[in-house]
């Protein structure tokens, strides 16, 4: 029996995001569980709990959708209308988290960037509300445009027709531009701040005598391998979302599905890293394997 291009990577996209989702889940679980145990939890905790818990939607939803329309053709505004939601705070939150290491580790002596430092903590749940709210214009956005278009395509007039089509396609280009590269260009703009950081500290370092364990230099490196690494696939992320909006590949085109493995893989290595990277989540690793080796023994 003979699978084409394209269900082979439908099952890899299926079964990737599955396990994308159990990752993000167990996150959730670990640093929601403390968050609610004390009532508090770290500003940087709080916006990777807060992303991995839209991610676990994330996955879902592009299994659901994607599955609907590949099978089914199928198509639901309001459906549509809670994907662009958690899709345009998924976004934001990465967007945030990388703000976050930037103003964090940055050793600019910048006025501006003290008074973010002395900020930045205090201001995270405003800007974890600030995503949820910037996910529900979005929406609404994405729903009023869609309901504009279909009611204009409604008419038997071809040139009408043929416009409202065109308005379809021009509005949902600007609503992805807006929705996507805002947050794409901060999160841009924060790794080149970072990398400016670094070289910073390394010429600061020519000129001084080197320290053993240099932490400073550490969170650099760490923040950067980490953002960098998403960078490429956060590009690909944008492209994709582009590319689907102006209707470029089809659903059916093993192209678009192979782009679909390769960006959502890239996202769940991302949450990987956070995973490992965070010291709550690797002790929760730690027992949870401690544990199995002590049953399977």
């Amino acid at each position: 029996m003979t699978f084409s291009p394209t269900v082979i990577f439908v099952v890899i996209f299926c079964v990737q995001s599955l396990a994308a989702m159990l990752q993000n889940g167990f996150m959730v679980a670990v640093l929601g569980g403390e968050w609610v145990r004390n009532q508090a939890l770290p500003a940087g905790d709080m916006i990777v709990a807060s992303l991995a818990a839209f991610r676990v939607c994330l996955h879902g939803l592009a299994i659901i959708s994607n599955f609907l329309n590949f099978m089914f053709w199928f198509k639901n505004n309001y459906f549509g209308m809670l994907w662009d939601f958690t899709n345009t705070v998924t976004c934001w939150l990465t967007t945030w988290l990388a703000v976050f290491y930037c103003v964090k580790i940055s050793s600019f002596a910048h006025p501006i960037f003290f008074w973010m430092k002395w900020r930045i903590s205090r201001s995270v749940p405003r800007l974890l509300l600030g995503s949820l709210i910037l996910g529900g214009l979005s929406a609404i956005s994405a729903v009023t445009g869609n309901t504009i278009a279909f009611q204009m395509m409604a008419c038997e007039n071809c040139t009408f027709n043929y416009r409202a089509r065109m308005f379809y396609l021009y509005y949902y280009r600007c609503h992805a531009m807006l929705m996507c590269g805002t947050p794409f260009f901060l999160f841009l703009l924060s790794i080149i701040l970072l990398m400016f950081s670094l070289c910073g500290h390394l010429e600061q370092m020519r000129h001084h005598r080197p320290r053993p364990h240099d932490h400073s230099m550490q969170a650099h490196t760490t923040a950067l391998k980490s953002l960098a690494f998403f960078l490429v696939f956060y590009t690909s992320y944008v492209l994709l979302l582009s590319i689907s909006t102006a209707q470029v590949i089809t659903i059916y085109s093993s192209w678009r599905w192979a782009w679909e493995v390769i960006t959502y893989t890239g996202i769940s290595l991302h949450s990987t890293i956070l995973m490992l990277s965070s010291p709550k989540t690797r002790r929760a690793l730690r027992m949870k394997f401690s544990s199995l080796c002590v049953a399977g023994s």
